[in-house]
């Protein structure tokens, strides 16, 4: 989109605040005071729109994104229809604080919101009470009010721009600490030395602010019909997955890593190995062996303990020779002595009775 001179003039974005409300930094940016109120000089104004323009293109030709932030309530469906329009990110309700210094925090917020809405579209909720339904509903809703512009931005974006720098100072502050560039239409009591690029004009007039979001929006709409398609595809082929909480390199600050060479196969090594465990196998075996040879021998010196079980055998042996009146077979030597021995007492004292 064209704008010239003459466009600026018709929508009031010449018009500034009072001359009381003014900054002395943006001196450079005024024309003249009629009424107590300042005018802005127009051919500045259009210069650093052209810049802002340039700055915007390169960034989204990089493969970046652009965020566009205005949370004044009379401007923020102005600002949301161009940042959808155009495929970029927006904030219009609020401004939280760490939307870009702490992202870890907001893209856990993130996952926590595309968890309810998956849920509530598989009806996954319908087994809960209906108190449980209704806080889980408040919180989606809660969490879509805020984060439903920034739903699908994986990392931090490019290029920031935002409608009344003097408004939206934190983000200001956030892009500067993050070193992201920051594009903002700037009124008389702004600080333009915190902007990458200060575009002085009316940011309360809704046409001024629709003239210069307008043109903003189509410069990002244009620059993605110039990206090649070779880096189109990429970018659709990237999906945003729930295990990337450590955030994108830049993000962290961190190197990437580097992948490990796979290790090769050494003959002699395997060779050595299989050796030493056959020498480790032999040894086991002749120790086994030894083992074996020196466990009859042991078997052969009874201790005492097999005494007294031998001992117990033979007695109870003799016993049931005794009641059967007849010695068994196979019964050991002492076993035969004693009944022999037995039987010549009972002999000997038959005869003494007769």
């Amino acid at each position: 989109m064209d704008v010239g001179v003459k466009d600026l003039l018709r929508a009031g974005v010449h018009f500034g605040h009072q001359t009381h409300r003014w900054n002395p930094k943006m001196r450079k940016y005024i024309f003249a005071e009629r009424g107590g109120i300042y005018l802005i000089d127009l051919k500045k104004t259009l210069r650093e729109l052209e810049r802002a323009q340039e700055l915007v293109r390169r960034t989204v030709l990089e493969g970046k994104s652009v965020l566009f932030v205005c949370t004044k309530p009379q401007l923020a469906a102005v600002v949301r229809g161009e940042a959808e329009r155009c495929g970029a990110f927006y904030v219009t309700e609020r401004w939280l604080g760490g939307m870009l210094t702490n992202f870890q925090t907001i893209k856990k917020n993130i996952r926590r919101l595309k968890e309810l809405e998956r849920g509530a579209e598989e009806g996954a909720f319908e087994y809960y009470t209906k108190k449980e339904q209704l806080l889980l509903e408040r919180e989606r809703l809660k969490l879509d009010r805020y984060l439903s512009g920034i739903k699908d931005m994986a990392k931090l974006p490019g290029v920031v721009f935002v409608v009344d720098a003097k408004k939206e100072e934190i983000a200001v502050k956030e892009a500067n600490r993050l070193d992201v560039p920051v594009v903002a239409i700037a009124d008389t009591n702004a600080d333009p030395d915190l902007l990458t690029v200060a575009i002085a004009g009316n940011d309360d007039a809704i046409r001024s602010v629709s003239l210069i979001t307008r043109a903003i929006a189509d410069t990002v709409e244009s620059a993605r019909q110039e990206i090649p398609e070779a880096r189109s595809e990429e970018e659709a082929g990237e999906a945003y997955t729930y295990s990337s909480d450590a955030g994108d390199v830049e993000d962290s600050g961190s190197r990437p890593r580097r992948k490990r060479p796979r290790r090769r196969p050494v003959p002699e090594a395997i060779a050595q190995r299989l050796q030493h465990a056959d020498e480790e196998g032999a040894s086991e075996g002749d120790a086994e062996a030894a083992g074996e040879a020196h466990e009859p021998a042991e078997a052969e010196a009874p201790g005492k303990s097999g005494t007294k079980s031998r001992k117990k055998k033979e007695s109870a042996g003799a016993s049931d020779a005794e009641d059967a009146d007849e010695t068994p077979a196979g019964a050991p030597e002492e076993v035969m002595a004693a009944a022999e021995a037995g039987a010549e007492d009972g002999d000997d004292a038959s005869s003494e009775k007769a």
